[in-house]
């Protein structure tokens, strides 16, 4: 009779423990303002689910909408001005 063995390391609660890294967290703290405006655009779009919307959640949908736009156009721009130039 044979044995049948995992062909992958054993995981370990061990191994689970990791903290993210000075990095990973400057990364997040970094896409944060983004994060809150769509939660801001989820939560106006999700205030018309059970109802018909009327003109205040209309604008409330479209401020938070251009509000998210803003912030990954300056983000965008943020990314573009601090990478290396290539090829210069």
């Amino acid at each position: 009779m044979k044995t049948i063995a995992a062909l992958q390391a054993l995981v370990t609660a061990e191994s689970l423990d990791l903290e993210p890294t000075t990095a990973e967290l400057d990364a997040i703290e970094h896409e944060m303002p983004l994060v809150r405006a769509e939660v801001e655009l989820l939560d106006a779009q999700i205030m018309t689910i059970d109802r018909p919307a009327n003109e205040l959640d209309e604008r409330r949908i479209r401020r938070a909408g251009r509000k998210v736009l803003a912030i990954r156009r300056a983000l965008a721009n943020k990314a573009t001005a601090q990478a290396p130039e290539v090829g210069a």
